[in-house]
């Protein structure tokens, strides 16, 4: 009974933190590269190049934060110069662009104290594989975008699970120079995920042939595995009742 008593008076005492705490969040974004594995490299060849950012919210003041993060790679690019069909006088550009989107549901391991921040990240979402073409004006007078018109060619989608981890170094604390606001904290965050990826199918640069006035795809099918290094800005804040209130 005793021991029981001792179980449910912690639990009340974690649950009246969890609530009275003022809500915490980090937001953040970063330069990234994405090196393919396995299967997945020796068919596509190139390095995923992009940036990802992610939004989480602090359990009170616990160590755990759950959120989601949302990225984008670009790994291969080719463009081509033709004349425009119907008016051959003119020529444009036709650009294929291969990339894929990435979007996890988050859970973040990380003190919040600390110039020194280590973190480890449990990761489970999805990759959207992409190869899309456009065709552009080569006008360098035009306004804006000079898009003419676009297709995409093929698209999947596969399963990415994993985990991750990286080290925060605050350049800004708001406490420790006794600033108030909603900004806690400033820091650069390096960071490194390993990601298991379901199969899919996908096509890499030089995949689209045209032989005979038809469009051939040459498709590629494996496990989507991958491995990113990330360099980027992390933002801790808070949203305090009486901001939310103005």
């Amino acid at each position: 009974m005793r021991s029981f008593t001792t179980v449910i008076v912690a639990a009340l005492i974690l649950a009246s933190t969890l609530v009275s705490a003022q809500p915490q969040f980090q937001a953040g974004g970063n330069f990234s590269l994405a090196f393919p594995q396995k299967d997945f490299k020796k068919n596509i060849g190139n390095t995923g190049i992009g940036g990802a950012g992610h939004f989480a919210y602090r359990l009170g003041r616990s160590p755990f934060l759950v959120g989601a993060s949302l990225g984008f790679w670009i790994y291969g690019s080719q463009t081509r110069e033709i004349p425009f069909p119907g008016a051959e006088e003119v020529t444009v550009d036709v650009t294929t662009t291969n990339s894929f989107v990435m979007g996890h549901l988050l859970l973040r391991v990380q003190p919040q104290t600390g110039s020194v921040r280590p973190y480890i990240d449990g990761l489970f979402g999805f990759n959207y594989l992409d190869t899309s073409t456009k065709i552009s004006s080569q006008d360098s007078h035009s306004d804006g975008d000079n898009e003419i018109a676009s297709s995409k060619n093929f698209d999947d989608i596969a399963s990415n699970y994993g985990f991750g981890g990286g080290l925060m170094f605050c350049v800004y604390d708001a406490v420790a120079r006794g600033h108030e606001g909603n900004l806690q904290g400033v820091f650069v965050d390096l960071g490194i995920r390993s990601l298991k990826g379901g199969k899919a199918e996908y096509l890499k640069e030089g995949s689209i042939r045209h032989e005979n006035g038809n469009v051939i795809y040459d498709k590629y099918k494996s496990e989507t595995d991958l491995v990113t290094y990330h360099l980027g800005v992390s933002f801790d804040f808070t949203i305090s009742a009486h901001a939310t209130a103005e």
